[in-house]
């Protein structure tokens, strides 16, 4: 029985990306996809390679840090190291996501005050 396989055009149409995307990926070695022709042949591989790294970029990791944790993903799974490493990544990701969520609430306020500033400025300007 023959494992499946997938050309650019279909992974990029499933995960909705575009064919230069899936280039760039390939560029990184996150997907290594073999040729048939011109024609690039994606495996169960790298299909899954690409799910992981589309969830690492969903969660707003580096892609260097995407990288590793792809590659940890293929060596022995649920070490203690991995584990704890993965555990690292994702409490410093969520970190810095709080912080600049605090920095763009600080923010907000400040515009939602100098609003209030000046249209009660103009209020009083066009009152007369």
């Amino acid at each position: 029985m023959t494992s499946p396989t997938w050309t650019i055009s279909e992974l990029s149409k499933e995960f909705d990306l575009t064919p230069r995307t899936l280039r760039f990926y390939e560029d990184h070695g996150i997907v290594n996809p073999t040729r048939d022709g011109r024609q690039r042949v994606y495996v169960s591989r790298d299909r899954t390679r690409l799910k992981l790294a589309l969830r690492g970029k969903r969660l707003g990791l580096q892609l260097s840090e995407i990288c590793q944790l792809i590659d940890m993903y293929e060596g022995p799974r649920d070490t203690v190291p991995q584990l704890v490493h993965y555990l690292s990544v994702l409490t410093a990701q969520r970190q810095t996501l709080e912080q600049q969520r605090q920095d763009l609430e600080d923010t907000l306020s400040e515009i939602f005050a100098q609003q209030a500033v000046c249209e009660a400025l103009l209020a009083e300007k066009t009152k007369g």
